[in-house]
């Protein structure tokens, strides 16, 4: 049952507005933890950087690329804030857990924000000629490391709701619910062309889902939401040929490719109290792509 419902009935104000009635202090992330997966460059570093700059301490997490050590101090130098990089397999549960809990541990004993923003492309073409070991590849990072990432996340915020405290038992101060933010895809709402992914877009379908049931599991401690990008200009989509991407263009109304700064406010929005009431959403930023 989830924990502010019974009986199919969600329980009456459960939850509380912020006591702010300015809009730029609800964008404020000062003191607050956040960890970004896949974050050593593209749009996580992007995340990354946007956190930082709003007053998160920020941990990332990368897989191979051991730029995000260089990246991490980059940021805690430029922004003032505490920032650290983490080689972190979201495959598998254990080192999944095993690194938030670390990670709660040196960061103040709190969590805030968790951003899985961890995903891999399909590069297969059409499924009757790929290869089934590449789709378990796809769909174990894209949505299972997204499970994995949330659960972790979602019982620290359960937690310090439940007893208002640290990890270590100090009095927790300014935490007001935990935010989900899960990196989806427009390739979640529509099926690409000209390139071929369907495994892609199917991994991409359950992140939006797995954040709606979230939201709804989680309402009283924690948000939960989704992200879906467009075509973003980052190494994702390298092993695209110019040819596809005009294609891509041909069909965006802005005409062009998002940069990955262009995703940071959407980022900022959900993680901050300025989304104080919005949870099982996923926010579309694909330069209208899916419009027409």
């Amino acid at each position: 049952m989830a924990e502010n419902m019974k009986d199919g009935k969600f329980a009456h104000n459960n939850t509380e507005a912020p006591a702010v009635d300015r809009v730029l202090p609800l964008f404020s992330l000062k003191g607050k933890t956040a960890i970004v997966s896949g974050a050593a460059a593209g749009i996580g570093y992007a995340i990354a950087q946007g956190f930082a700059e709003a007053g998160a301490n920020v941990a990332i997490w990368y897989n191979s690329n051991k730029l995000a050590l260089e990246r991490a101090a980059e940021i805690e130098k430029t922004f003032g804030v505490k920032c650290s990089a983490y080689q972190v397999n979201v495959t598998s549960y254990d080192a999944v857990q095993a690194a938030v809990d670390q990670i709660v541990s040196e960061f103040g004993g709190r969590l805030d924000v968790f951003v899985a923003n961890s995903g891999v492309a399909w590069e297969d073409g059409p499924m009757l000629d790929g290869n089934p070991e590449v789709y378990r590849k796809v769909v174990s990072t894209n949505l299972d490391g997204t499970y994995y990432c949330a659960r972790a996340a979602g019982l620290h915020w359960r937690r310090q709701k439940r007893e208002g405290t640290t990890v270590t038992g100090e009095p927790l101060q300014g935490f007001s619910y935990g935010s989900f933010i899960a990196t989806a895809s427009m390739s979640g709402h529509i099926a690409n062309i000209p390139q071929l992914q369907a495994a892609y877009n199917a991994s991409k379908a359950g992140v939006i889902h797995l954040c709606k049931s979230l939201a709804v599991e989680w309402t009283g401690f924690a948000r939960a939401n989704s992200v879906s990008p467009g075509y973003i200009r980052t190494d994702i989509s390298l092993f695209c040929s110019p040819e596809v991407k005009a294609a891509w263009k041909d069909k965006i109304p802005m005409g062009r490719e998002g940069e990955p700064n262009e995703l940071k406010g959407a980022y900022l929005y959900l993680a901050s109290d300025a989304s104080s009431y919005t949870t099982g959403t996923d926010l579309l930023v694909d330069g209208g792509y899916c419009a027409p």
